[in-house]
């Protein structure tokens, strides 16, 4: 995690800390979904949250890095990123315990996409024709998947509006972590996010927090310790490969998500979903793909250092 110690690349295990991140992140989400019906949103993020922590601090004093790894001089940042992105959370497992879980994670796509639009009216990043076309096919992919949930109302409405509320705050805070990358480790941004988020989620307990079973329990004590893993391995992944190389495997959690919907929980998707789920998954790509020619070319036209 120092960011002074850089590995040897490794594509293939930069693919593999990846595929396994985005598998894990999809057990917690399922293990949060089978819980949903009867656990709160806000009990869900504190579960999620301080249980997540414990990995983080784990692999911290594993490599040495306990106190370094979660300095920072800019704890204003860490509140607001907090704030947005425990709104983020609550929003997503709101959307799972109104959507089938493969709809869910599809609609979570919304926010790199959205990320697009929001680079360029709040950092002033200039878009051109490709990725205004990719986001244009990018939305049209989420209106595919929306487009039964809208017109089935009720919890599916509602759940299509948290996971659309989830994706843009999301997005929002993609847009705060550009902004902080420069100054703040990773491990200190991913460790007071998920402290903030524990203490936000507190706020909820006079809302209707109930005790669970210990069955329950052991799903949310472990949501917790996986998200905390996955996020790990996703933060190691990139030390390994390139972003632009390993990141369209990230969709790799549809198919996961559609197994993981079937077999547990007996949602079979529709062709609305498989449909909308391709025209995501493209869009992703073209958006990625042209982040990396650009990556390129910036390097190209740098000057050499003498």
């Amino acid at each position: 995690m120092t960011p002074d110690i850089v590995p040897a690349p490794s594509a293939l295990r930069g693919i593999g800390l990846k595929v396994g991140s985005v598998a894990l992140f999809c057990a917690m989400a399922a293990l949060l979904k089978a819980v949903s019906d009867e656990v709160p949103a806000g009990e869900m993020v504190f579960f999620r949250s301080a249980f997540g922590i414990v990995p983080i601090l784990v692999a911290l004093w594993v490599s040495g890095e306990l106190f370094e790894g979660l300095r920072t001089n800019r704890p204003i940042l860490h509140v607001r990123r907090g704030v947005m992105g425990t709104a983020s959370m609550a929003f997503n497992f709101l959307a799972l315990a109104n959507l089938p879980l493969p709809e869910a994670t599809v609609l979570g796509y919304a926010a790199p996409i959205l990320v697009v639009i929001f680079a360029a009216l709040l950092l002033g990043e200039r878009i051109r024709l490709v990725r205004i076309s990719a986001v244009v096919l990018g939305m049209i992919g989420v209106l595919v998947v929306l487009w039964p949930q809208l017109g089935g109302g009720g919890g599916s409405a509602r759940g299509a509006a948290y996971a659309l509320c989830s994706a843009t705050l999301g997005a929002l805070v993609a847009i705060q972590i550009r902004m902080m990358v420069g100054t703040e480790r990773a491990s200190a941004i991913v460790f007071w996010f998920s402290l903030t988020a524990t203490v936000l989620s507190l706020l909820t307990l006079p809302f209707g927090w109930v005790m669970p079973t210990p069955a329950q329990a052991l799903c949310l004590v472990l949501a917790g310790l996986v998200g905390g893993t996955a996020q790990i391995l996703m933060t190691s992944a990139y030390r390994y490969a390139d972003a632009s190389l390993i990141a369209p495997f990230e969709y790799v959690s549809i198919l996961i998500a559609l197994v993981l919907g079937y077999v547990f929980f007996a949602e079979v998707p529709s062709w609305w979903t498989l449909g909308g789920s391709a025209i995501v998954v493209t869009a992703g790509v073209i958006i990625i793909m042209r982040e990396r020619q650009l990556g390129h070319r910036r390097q190209a036209n740098r000057p050499l250092e003498h």
